[in-house]
């Protein structure tokens, strides 16, 4: 049985916490942003229209023998609604209330989200209180899937989080940055065409390869698979902020910095195409230009190892770190970049990802007999650079000690890397 709820409705029936649910981890951030979300669906249903309903997502629960309600899916959001529902109405009543949590981990975020949550209606006065509670009854709605058997509760439980189709974290931008863009239909359009022009699977390749490793390694941090929940990364600032910084961003505008914020909304979009444009014609100039004829035959390898397939996107994602920040490709450079990246790959027997995250940030492979032979930090080097001869001047070492590869399947790869610095 599937039906739609107003929050109170939700929290007033006879719901129970059952053995088998993980610890409650929401944190502050994550109740931070849905009280945020809740604020400018307030200010959405003011502003709009009084039809205007705000769907806080889906709840699956089993209907057990004693008629209660057991939490299937929607703990976490369930248990954080009940927290502020307590801090807008100290007399209120829930179930969830009477549970007696014995996690530490439960029991310290509840505490910690719940000083929190009473700290930010602090700041904002009584009106909003009144805000809030109306919204549980008028606006906030949440999806409810209720079932008999507990069997089919864990079967739809998996559908949705394992067979089905995953949350994908552009396409959540998407959504964001156009929802930032409300007051303006025409620009929204615009947007929409554009990005519906290009290939979705570019535009995941892009974070996912590209831009958030990219952001991670200049600061001298590992990265990892870019999620749901990185996207924050990726939000922009505000248009209306007062923010020093947010003041500096919007007079840069166009002029994008991968390292940099951006205006959320309309400047998303046109950040997406800058840079989809600019590793194209990154790929294109190394493909073209007869200076890098040596670089271009390396990379057109018909190797299919995952180790030199990461060689070539930690190369690529270094050409474009320093294009983004110099906009030339100093033949100089370009080669010693090429030869920074591929040369991890003569270091190492075994090529993985741990390792280029470590090489990347220039963290020495101690838990290794083999030691890098350049231990630079490329991306935070380029990223306070301020002349791009300082990246042309780095000592890129080539030849190793003793003077072969690792592994002997990279004897012509080492030997092409010495000759195109002349060793």
């Amino acid at each position: 049985m599937e039906f739609i709820k107003n929050l109170n409705k939700l929290l007033k029936m006879d719901l129970e916490i059952p053995n088998f649910q993980r610890p409650y981890k929401w944190g502050i951030k994550n109740v931070l942003e849905l009280l945020t979300d809740i604020e400018t669906a307030i200010n959405d249903y003011e502003l709009y229209s009084r039809d205007f309903r705000y769907r806080i997502g889906t709840v699956i629960l089993h209907r057990t023998e004693n008629n209660r309600y057991a939490i299937v899916d929607g703990q976490q959001r369930i248990i954080s609604l009940v927290l502020l529902r307590l801090c807008l109405e100290e007399s209120f009543h829930c179930s969830i209330l009477q549970h007696e949590f014995q996690n530490k981990i439960t029991i310290s975020n509840i505490k910690n989200n719940s000083n929190f949550i009473n700290e930010w209606f602090s700041l904002k006065g009584d009106d909003i209180k009144k805000n809030f509670l109306d919204a549980f009854d008028n606006i906030l709605e949440v999806v409810v899937i209720c079932v008999n058997k507990v069997s089919e509760a864990f079967q739809l439980f998996d559908s949705q989080n394992t067979r089905g189709k995953s949350l994908v974290p552009h396409d959540l931008l998407k959504a964001y940055h156009l929802r930032e863009m409300k007051d303006n239909p025409y620009e929204m359009e615009h947007a929409v065409t554009k990005w519906e022009a290009q290939n979705t699977e570019s535009i995941r390749v892009l974070f996912e390869t590209y831009l958030f490793p990219i952001m991670n390694w200049t600061q001298k941090e590992k990265s990892k698979t870019f999620s749901v929940r990185d996207i924050d990364t990726y939000k922009g600032i505000p248009e209306l902020s007062r923010y020093t910084y947010a003041n500096r961003a919007s007079k840069a505008m166009p002029y994008f910095q991968i390292t940099e914020s951006f205006i959320s909304g309309h400047d998303f979009f046109e950040m997406v195409e800058h840079y989809l444009q600019m590793i194209n014609d990154i790929k294109r100039e190394v493909s073209s230009n007869s200076q890098f004829s040596l670089i271009n035959k390396m990379l057109a390898d018909n190797n299919k190892s995952t180790g030199y397939s990461y060689a070539k996107e930690l190369f690529y994602c270094a050409l474009l770190c320093y294009y983004d920040r110099f906009h030339n490709f100093d033949e100089m450079v370009v080669k010693k970049l090429f030869t920074w990246a591929f040369m991890v790959r003569v270091d190492m027997q075994i090529l993985g990802y741990d390792t280029i995250n470590k090489y990347a940030i220039g963290e020495n492979n101690n838990n290794s007999k083999t030691i890098y032979s350049n231990n630079i930090p490329i991306f935070s080097k380029i990223h306070s650079a301020r002349l791009h001869t300082e990246i042309a001047s780095l000592p890129i070492k080539v030849k190793r000690n003793p003077d072969c590869p690792a592994y002997e399947k990279w004897w012509d790869l080492y030997i092409a890397l010495k000759n195109m610095n002349g060793v």
